[in-house]
């Protein structure tokens, strides 16, 4: 388990948790959610939000595409009474999804019982993360082609 000083930084924590299976996201945000009391501020939501681009140009914005997006805010509030909040934007479609990683995001935020159990799901995300940039640092090195020796024949050059 990582220890409270090798805590990624808050903007880094919704990128290693979607490293994750959603399923294991969802189990300990619905564990945390049978601990403490769990107010969505908003409710969750999925839907395509626009992808704009400036032309550089003109200046002027127009949009390339559209993106899916799931979005959620909720308040967690201990047994003793102490109340956080934690929201999550997400470029997916699954607001359940949303949900789980802000009630994960307000949790450990605070650090209130229940953040070891986040702490070590970012732990498992960053391995997860860790082992596709090796799988995809190996498929490079493997498809790479070396150019050197196109060229290097004399008849070539006196033709």
């Amino acid at each position: 388990m990582t220890n409270a000083t090798e805590i990624p930084s808050r903007d880094q924590w919704l990128r290693l948790w979607s490293a994750l299976p959603a399923a294991s996201v969802k189990a300990l945000a619905s564990d945390l959610a049978g601990q403490h009391q769990v107010q969505d501020l908003a409710l969750p939501q999925s839907g395509l939000g626009l992808l704009p681009i400036t032309d550089s140009a003109l200046g002027d914005t127009y949009f390339i595409g559209e993106i899916p997006l799931a979005q959620a805010h909720v308040r967690v509030t201990t047994t003793h009474g102490q109340s956080v909040e934690g929201a999550a934007i997400l470029v997916d479609d699954r607001a359940g999804v949303a949900r789980a990683m802000a009630i994960l995001d307000a949790v450990l935020a605070a650090r209130i019982p229940g953040c070891e159990a986040a702490t070590e799901l970012l732990d498992q995300g960053a391995a997860a993360l860790a082992e596709q940039s090796h799988q995809r640092r190996s498929l490079l090195v493997a498809t790479r082609v070396n150019f050197a020796l196109l060229g290097t024949n004399e008849e070539d050059d006196d033709e």
